[in-house]
């Protein structure tokens, strides 16, 4: 009977606007915040289809490394041999290849510090000034001594951070290139010189080596970008190819080490005892065994080997080699059980960062392991490994290093525990995304801070249900309620996003916890993000495939979301504009009345349709037993509320809305974003209840992250005058 009501006076409102003048109407574009995004995403083909996953003519490269690394520790330096094998796997004939030089992004000659806009320090320390105006060499950058092949040298050029390998003649689809590769470089200081990799010099006397981006690597090549050959300028990390590793490192011989893959030699270069201790390791679930104690540790740091140890590794489908190596080490490691599959957990640390170290690393690598595991594919490879650096959070295949030290007296904070908890979860979920899951970092950097960033939160909170992730939606407002001048949207590479890290971590992790929690539900959710994990383990996936791949396993429409959430800068500020009160009546309206006599054809429709129920918003011609003849058997609700609510954002979202009765109960009903689709400024919805709602809010446990929750209550309290001032001096 409402329906009704509303439907015959809407009829009669459109006749009378028939009537009216009209002006000529203008045209526009579509410009729905519902639209789908063929205008954005690539077309589909045969290696990306329509539906997110690899196509049937989908290529990748393979390159294959051979590498003979040396550690000379009483100079810091690396040198290197290394014989690649380059696999085309493409359709395309090539003329050449491209090489990462990494390490030339800190040499003397590097663009990047000239890259930086700067004005004047109204004060500086003498070593700030010293390396900031007096422009002192410090010597890094590689070393490039031959590029051959069969024993005849290449044609090259380097280009800053890049090497171009000319090739003698085009290599054919299918076929492969060998050459060689022989270099050195000087490792930089990581606390002092800074940089992702590096070493850490102690008051003993004694480093800490913790190496990444230490050889010459192959660019990746494909049929979105070609060549990914953009410089590296410091920020934005790396595409890579995948491939098979044999590493030997030759290292003082009282050093321990470990990296990526397996190691070939353990009784060349390990104890009988501590392969007797790593035995048990490999049998035990619960709790972390020590390889190396804290005592042997600090015993083996006294001394100072002359003699050279060499350590062997295989590596299978990686795509990149790390490795750490100190005298230092405490080691310990604990089996871990995917799915039926042992993998190991292990750690490495000095004494400087017990017991903190000692009581969490291991345990936080085996808990990531086990929950992502659970939200993408069982972890493949056989280990994880977490490698105490002072000032590092750096991720690579098997390996991380992370930051997290205790005062000198071993005590510690508790945001310095969290610090430390949180970013090994993170670089040990670096595994599955870029390391498997392996996206283009150069050009996307939140395909992989920003997923893993998402996965991260779930981990954490598995690990400690109190731990503040500070992933969440509500810790993104601040952020986006900021200096639109100073805000880049998610899509944009990396190197020129303002403030990169809510950028390409915060944002992305809390949107696809909302769309987890709030838009999807996980179950959806949770099918659809498997479904890309497992689409794209291994290739190289793109923003399109993860888009599309959520769309196609979920039979959800989410064109809207990744549009405006990725898409743009605007926010979510949804409100309450007006809120009236409505009454039963027996009394049809005077409108209703004046219709009825002034047109036949009103009066003849209201007659047909029988007995009415009538709404009003006269609280004096209110009837709350208007119905009570003709509907029996139920507690009819008497109270009715019609509510409109305001959308002053740009982004659209579902709206949440909670209403707490008269009894002090609440109902909280969610309609989809899809309510803002015919007018994204306006919504308006009518609630219906056997008692009074003495209030209404919108978004209560702040799942939007809504920035300005000034308007989200009705009635307005007295507090929320100054919540809209108090949310714009935040931002």
């Amino acid at each position: 009977m409402f329906s009704l009501f509303f439907v015959a006076t809407t009829a009669f409102a459109q006749e009378q606007k028939k009537e009216e003048k009209k002006e000529t109407p203008k045209g526009h574009t579509d410009q729905n915040k519902f639209r789908q995004m063929k205008d954005v995403l690539a077309t589909p083909n045969e290696q990306h289809t329509a539906s997110g996953a690899p196509g049937y003519k989908y290529t990748q490269q393979k390159v294959d490394y051979i590498m003979n690394i040396r550690l000379e520790e009483s100079t810091n330096m690396i040198y290197g041999d290394e014989k690649i094998t380059y696999h085309n796997n493409s359709q395309d004939n090539l003329e050449y290849l491209w090489v990462q030089l990494d390490q030339n992004m800190r040499a003397d000659d590097s663009k990047t510090p000239l890259a930086t806009s700067t004005g004047a320090s109204a004060f500086l320390t003498p070593d700030k000034f010293q390396s900031t105006y007096m422009k002192e060499g410090k010597g890094f950058g590689f070393n490039i001594e031959k590029v051959e092949s069969n024993g005849n040298p290449l044609s090259h050029f380097i280009n800053r951070t890049m090497m171009r390998v000319n090739l003698p003649t085009a290599l054919a689809p299918g076929e492969t290139f060998k050459f060689r590769i022989k270099w050195n470089y000087k490792i930089n200081n990581s606390v002092k010189d800074g940089g992702r990799s590096g070493f850490e010099d102690f008051p003993d006397g004694n480093n800490n080596y913790t190496i990444a981006q230490f050889f010459p690597r192959l660019a990746v090549y494909n049929n979105v970008e070609g060549w990914q050959n953009m410089q590296f300028w410091g920020r934005s990390e790396w595409a890579l190819e995948f491939g098979d590793y044999e590493v030997n490192l030759t290292v003082p011989a009282d050093h321990i080490v470990d990296a990526t893959g397996e190691l070939q030699n353990e009784k060349d270069v390990l104890t009988k005892t501590q392969r007797k201790r790593f035995e048990k390791a490999r049998k035990t679930f619960d709790n972390p065994v020590m390889i190396v104690t804290q005592a042997e540790a600090e015993k083996a740091e006294k001394g100072r080997a002359t003699n050279t140890k060499i350590w062997k590794f295989k590596a299978k489908n990686v795509r990149d080699f790390a490795w750490a190596s100190s005298r230092k080490y405490i080691w310990d490691a604990m089996a871990v059980n995917i799915n039926g599959n042992t993998k190991m957990a292990v750690s490495l640390y000095p004494k400087e960062g017990n017991p903190l170290w000692e009581e969490h690393s291991t345990r936080v690598v085996a808990n990531t392991l086990e929950e992502y595991s659970k939200l993408t594919f069982d972890y493949p490879y056989s280990k994880a490994i977490s490698v105490h650096a002072k000032n590092q959070g750096m991720e690579y295949p098997m390996i991380c290093f992370n930051y997290g030290r205790p005062k000198a007296d071993g005590t510690y904070s508790d945001r310095v525990k969290n610090g430390m908890i949180g970013v090994i979860t993170h670089e040990v979920g670096h595994n599955f995304f870029p390391m498997i899951v392996n996206s283009d970092e150069r050009q996307w950097t939140w395909m992989d801070e920003g997923l893993n960033s998402f996965v991260e939160i779930l981990a954490e909170l598995d690990y400690d249900p109190n731990f503040n992730t500070g992933n969440l939606p509500k810790d993104i407002v601040r952020y986006m309620g900021g200096d639109q001048n100073n805000i880049s949207p998610i899509m944009s590479q990396g190197d020129y996003v303002k403030q990169f890290g809510p950028n390409a971590y915060t944002k992305p992790a809390a949107g696809l916890y909302m769309l987890r929690q709030t838009i999807m539900g996980p179950e959806l959710f949770d099918h659809a993000f498997r479904t890309y994990s497992k689409r794209w383990m291994f290739k190289h996936p793109t923003p399109a495939d993860f888009f599309r791949s959520m769309e196609d396993a979920s039979g959800m429409d989410l064109d809207w979301f990744w549009r405006g959430w990725f898409y743009t800068t605007d926010v979510t500020d949804i409100g309450i504009k007006k809120v009236k009160p409505l009454y039963l009546t027996d009394k049809p309206s005077q409108r209703i009345q004046d219709i009825i006599k002034t047109n036949p054809r009103a009066k003849a429709y209201f007659e047909g349709l029988g007995d009415l129920v009538y709404i009003t918003d006269k609280k004096e011609d209110a009837n709350a037993k208007a119905l009570d003849n003709h509907i029996t058997g139920k507690e009819i609700p008497s109270f009715i509320y019609s509510v409109e609510f305001e959308k002053p954002g740009g982004l659209v979202m579902p709206l949440i809305v909670e209403l707490t009765f008269a009894d002090g109960t609440t109902e909280r009903q969610t309609f989809p974003a899809q309510i803002w689709m015919k007018n994204d400024t306006s919504a308006k919805r009518v609630f219906a209840s056997t008692q009074e709602i003495k209030s209404i809010k919108i978004d209560p446990d702040l799942e939007t992250a809504d920035v300005d929750t000034s308007n989200n209550s009705w009635p307005k309290k007295e507090a929320d005058k100054f919540d809209k001032f108090k949310n714009k001096v935040k931002g």
